[in-house]
């Protein structure tokens, strides 16, 4: 195993004393290295001539949020002086910086300044600049869908927004920063302006990179309060073992909090929960833990211990994720169960097919128990039995006994069955991208209360939010979604981390990072970002047509441009019509 991915496993980002160092050549000796994990070399020979007319020293720009830069090519493009952002009050702004060196740089910081205006001063604090960190992933190809082909070619990627708040830059490298931007909610409308200073550990020169705040009159309301349906599956045992704490420990349900805050701040309604062992048959790096213990005593009743999953639906009710609590399964991939026989002191499992005598004994019981427990504690109404992708048949079984047993409780789907038109009565469908959907069966189960969403996961290839993938199709997935009448979207999943997701994100058949948005110890990441900026977009259309349909003319041309072509192709013009609805969206919003 790789030192420095033997480190990251389970002190990803922490600064020990054994934490592998990177120091850049050449910078003086005058300087405290900084403690991190080391990257991945670069899979792609690169021609070191394409550093040859790099003026020495550092250098910086502005960059695009909607671009991924190589670390080991200096970028080529002209930049701009200075850049203009524009948000609500109360929404989330970003940025890109772009560092390269061909010497090296040693203890790098970014520091941003107060924004000024005439409507008064912001503090510096209401943002932050993080380091752009690479991982190896999947070279972007049609063909690079699940299961990914052996040996496919991977390259380098940037991805995870780091926490450092210096860097020591390696000669001929390039460094994106993203730069986050939380506007107030009481902040006056106006325009600011502010700058990034750049500057060395040796206090060799500052670069300043000014840019412009543009702070429209209007709110948007905190996460808690939006309407976009967002279900990113959480997997609560993969953090225990990427920061090496014991599973359902205090110190695991410390590093859940701090894993699952920036998901409530995106919005998120959805907790994932389970019922029995792993429902999904360990397709992911690790295996889902068990959340309710099942027991049959020795006088053949049986009992249910709920500890653990009540305790992580209260984590995430108090972090305000509150929508629903979906269930899975009571088809897991493999139809086992497992449970403990008291009398014979043992773990059995068992096979339980829809539709068989077997499935019903082993799930009557539970049912009645887990609604008379959930009614206790006040969470019969927003608990779904959920279902990912299983055959009609197996619904109809699980229908009929969730209907006999527990009426009470609701039932969710990921649909690639168009299962949706059969069950109507589910209070949470999710429909596969490229299923499609009827927009009038949308707009019913909407008027009957019904949430229906859409999802990506291992494919399509475009779009999608794949390590590989441009950051504006995240952004895109929002836009669409709008445009197509769901109210939100899912995608498994949230942090189903492989092995050591900053060294290395690809996993198993599945195209890189198709597993997890964000990494250990709650580090966001450039799909992650641009997601939020995309349901931020959608909650603005929103509010906006609530107060003046025709305020928001020009958004639902682009909109309806998006619907007459084909989603699924990634030649169409996307990201024109990305950034078309983004200003006609800032247009509207000055109205």
């Amino acid at each position: 195993m790789n030192l420095s991915r033997n480190l990251t496993r389970n002190t990803i980002l922490a600064a020990t004393a054994v934490a592998v160092t990177l120091l850049a050549a050449g910078c003086g000796g005058n300087t405290t290295p900084v403690e991190t994990f080391a990257e991945a070399d670069d899979p792609v020979a690169v021609d070191a001539a394409a550093w040859d007319n790099v003026e020495g020293g550092l250098n910086a720009m502005w960059g695009s949020t909607d671009r991924l830069y190589s670390r080991s090519v200096p970028p080529s493009e002209q930049a701009p002086k200075s850049i203009h952002l524009t948000a609500w009050r109360g929404e989330r702004a970003s940025a890109q910086a772009v560092l390269w060196s061909g010497t090296g740089a040693a203890g790098v910081e970014c520091r941003i300044g107060d924004f000024t205006s005439d409507a008064g001063t912001l503090p510096a604090s209401i943002a932050e600049a993080r380091f752009v960190r690479y991982t190896i992933a999947d070279k972007s190809d049609p063909k690079c869908v699940c299961p990914r082909p052996k040996d496919h070619p991977a390259v380098l990627m940037p991805d995870m927004l780091d926490s450092l708040t210096r860097f020591d830059m390696a000669p001929q490298t390039t460094r994106p920063v993203w730069i986050t931007v939380q506007v107030p909610a009481d902040a006056p409308a106006g325009t600011y302006t502010s700058e990034i200073t750049v500057t060395r550990g040796d206090g060799w020169g500052k670069i300043r990179l000014p840019f412009e705040l543009e702070v429209q009159d209007r709110l948007l309301p905190p996460a808690s309060e939006w309407s976009y349906h967002l279900d990113l599956w959480q997997h609560p045992a993969a953090v225990a073992r990427a920061e090496g704490v014991e599973l359902w420990s205090d110190a695991h349900f410390e590093a859940l909090r701090r894993t699952m805050a920036p998901l409530a701040a995106a919005g998120q309604k959805v907790i994932t929960a389970t019922l029995n062992k792993d429902p999904w048959n360990h397709q992911c790096y690790d295996a889902y833990d068990d959340m309710i213990l099942w027991t049959l005593g020795a006088d053949g009743t049986w009992s249910y211990d709920y500890k653990v999953f009540d305790r992580w639906v209260e984590l995430m009710l108090s972090l305000g994720i509150d929508g629903m609590i979906n269930c899975y399964s009571m088809v897991p991939w493999n139809n086992e169960l497992v449970y403990t026989d008291a009398a014979k002191g043992e773990k059995v499992t068992v096979k339980a097919e829809p539709g068989t005598p077997e499935f019903e004994r082993m799930w009557t019981p539970f049912l009645k128990d887990f609604k008379s427990h959930l009614a206790a504690k006040g969470w019969l109404d927003k608990t779904n039995i959920a279902m990912d992708e299983r055959s009609p048949e197996a619904m109809d079984a699980a229908v009929k006994v969730l209907e006999k047993c527990a009426p009470e409780m609701g039932f969710a789907l990921a649909d690639n069955h168009s299962s949706y038109k059969r069950y109507t009565m589910m209070r949470d469908v999710c429909i596969a991208l490229q299923q499609g959907a009827d927009r009038a069966d949308l707009d019913k189960r909407r008027a009957d209360g019904f949430s229906t969403t859409f999802y990506v996961c291992c494919g399509p290839h475009f779009p999608n939010t794949f390590t590989y993938s441009n950051p504006w199709e995240a952004e895109l997935l929002g836009w669409y979604g709008l445009a197509a009448g769901f109210d939100g979207m899912l995608r498994w999943a949230y942090n189903s981390f492989p092995e050591d997701p900053a060294y290395d994100s690809r996993f198993g058949g599945f195209p890189s990072g198709d597993t997890y948005f964000i990494y250990p110890y709650g580090r966001s990441s450039i799909r992650f970002e641009k997601l939020i900026e995309g349901i931020q977009n959608v909650e603005k259309v929103r509010l906006l047509r609530a107060a003046d349909p025709d305020s928001v003319k020009e958004v639902d041309a682009v909109l309806a441009e998006m619907l007459k072509v084909n989603i699924l192709d990634p030649q169409q013009p996307w990201l024109d019509l990305t950034c078309r609805a983004r200003a006609a969206l800032d247009e509207a919003s000055r109205k």
